[in-house]
């Protein structure tokens, strides 16, 4: 794992061309995103997003750790609500054995497509309060001991998984919401931002802090991110259509609304787009690249963390 200065930098190798189910052309991408100096690989969660697409995010970041040992693998983020605790948890624990300490668990409540929430039985509402019983489970349970909770929405008794992670996982929470970011601060080990600025980057950093140490917990220990839509090109112009064209594809609504949020043009351009959000106190950047190539994308996300890493370190000297 490449040393790094204050902040990380993550990709998300579903934006790179499909490996098609051949492990050697994955493992050798891998390697190349892993030779650029990036720090993690990231992936994302969703059961049938709008037209029936998605990827399970537990199963895709255990294919990923197991095709490469180099890099840890950062969920973000994973749709907890639509699952039962306890079977995530016992992934979890299955996963931790397997590769201890390399998995990041980014959790949150979705929404975009509400028919996804609806199929899985979940009724939209509540998926609130289902997170936060899922993440009081998933909390309890990761000590190892017996647990006996009566919620809402989940009932157990005399509950155990073993062996419990060692090391813990980090359960990071998702969402631009004040509840969200109340859960980060009860329940989570950190948040993670998406299409915000970095004045309410600010803003909610703050409110975690301050509602954390009312919960009496530790914020100095919070791992704070952010995911980011990033087009990468010689011109604006080229990496614009390239990120405009792949979110309106996935997201199926038009690029504007995401644009004041979505840096597009080279490493440079897009490094200077992000060092607002060092200074709001994000720590870790899941980089989801649009450019021309694999090639291109990886070699630009590289140069990207060796600039926000420049970066981060103008930070802390002053």
């Amino acid at each position: 794992m490449t040393e790094n200065v204050g902040v990380r930098v993550g990709l998300f190798p579903a934006a790179l061309e499909p490996s098609d189910g051949h492990p050697e052309r994955l493992r050798a991408t891998l390697g190349r995103v892993a030779d650029a100096g990036v720090d993690h690989l990231c992936v994302g969660d969703h059961v049938s997003f709008f037209v029936g697409a998605g990827s399970d995010g537990l199963i895709t970041a255990t294919a990923l750790l197991a095709a490469q040992q180099r890099l840890p693998v950062y969920v973000a983020l994973y749709l907890l609500p639509l699952r039962h605790p306890v079977p995530v948890a016992r992934q979890l624990a299955t996963i931790a054995q397997f590769a201890p300490g390399r998995l990041t668990l980014g959790v949150g409540i979705g929404g975009e497509d509400p028919h996804e929430i609806e199929i899985c039985g979940v009724e939209p509402k509540t998926r609130g309060h289902r997170m936060d019983e899922c993440l009081r489970v998933l909390r309890s349970l990761a000590g190892g001991t017996s647990v006996t909770f009566d919620g809402e929405f989940f009932a157990l008794t005399d509950a155990l998984i073993v062996p419990a992670p060692s090391p813990s996982i980090p359960l990071v929470v998702g969402g631009r919401s004040d509840a969200a970011m109340s859960r980060a601060a009860r329940l989570g080990d950190g948040w993670l931002g998406i299409w915000v600025s970095p004045r309410r980057y600010t803003e909610a950093r703050e409110q975690i802090a301050r509602e954390a140490v009312e919960a009496g917990r530790n914020a100095n220990r919070f791992q704070h991110s952010l995911n980011v839509w990033c087009g990468f090109a010689t011109t604006r112009e080229a990496a614009r259509e390239r990120v405009a064209t792949e979110m309106q594809r996935f997201y199926q609504m038009p690029f504007e609304p995401f644009e004041r949020y979505s840096p597009y043009g080279t490493p440079e351009a897009v490094a200077e787009f992000l060092h607002p959000y060092i200074q709001a106190g994000c720590s870790t950047f899941n980089v989801i690249p649009c450019a021309s190539d694999d090639e291109s994308a990886i070699a630009a996300v590289g140069e990207l963390r060796t600039l926000l890493t420049a970066s981060a370190a103008t930070v802390a000297t002053k």
